[in-house]
């Protein structure tokens, strides 16, 4: 069975990648091969595929337990390892190296959502990651929150320099801007 032409039949037909792969792997009871068909299938290359499956192999595909394919799909699925990478352009990549600056700064970002901005940055979902990023507070004591603010106005300002900005760009880099006042002030 051409395990990768099925899984783009599976998409073509409306399922998602986790469908996809509990599908495949219902069907094959061969979780790694069903997974990598998943991933050919989705474009993503071969040695990011392989370093994704390495990744969660022991953990989620070792020793499979018989019904919980769907569960593992949406995992999979979950753990970024079905993402479709966008090949950053040089606007993308100011941004995201914005986003580290911010980042660094905040002094306190927890390891999920971590792993969701890494996901964003991989994907090329950076409005996503920006408002993620406005909605957090910076750690007052571990953070440095004029700079945490500061760099977020200027990826803000990159992102609704675009000629068609998401229009929930605009209410959050208005945010930042009065947060940035607000640290500017307490700071000095």
């Amino acid at each position: 069975m051409r395990l990768p032409l099925t899984a783009r039949h599976l998409f073509d037909t409306g399922s998602t990648p986790a469908d996809a792969y509990a599908t495949l792997a219902r069907r094959t009871r061969q979780p790694l091969r069903s997974a990598r068909a998943v991933c050919i299938a989705l474009g993503i290359p071969a040695a990011d595929t392989q370093r994704r499956l390495d990744d969660c192999y022991d953990a989620l595909l070792a020793s499979p337990r018989p019904g919980s394919e769907a569960d593992t799909g949406e995992l999979l699925e979950a753990l970024g390892v079905f993402d479709i990478p966008k090949t950053p352009d040089d606007r993308d990549l100011a941004i995201i190296d914005l986003f580290l600056t911010a980042i660094d700064a905040h002094g306190s970002i927890r390891a999920g959502h971590q792993h969701g901005l890494t996901r964003w940055f991989t994907t090329g979902n950076l409005t996503t990651a920006y408002l993620s990023l406005t909605a957090t507070q910076p750690h007052p004591t571990t953070g440095d929150p004029a700079r945490y603010w500061t760099t977020l106005i200027t990826a803000g300002e990159l992102l609704t320099a675009h000629p068609s900005p998401d229009p929930r760009l605009k209410p959050a880099l208005t945010h930042a801007r009065t947060q940035a006042q607000a640290a500017h002030a307490t700071h000095h």
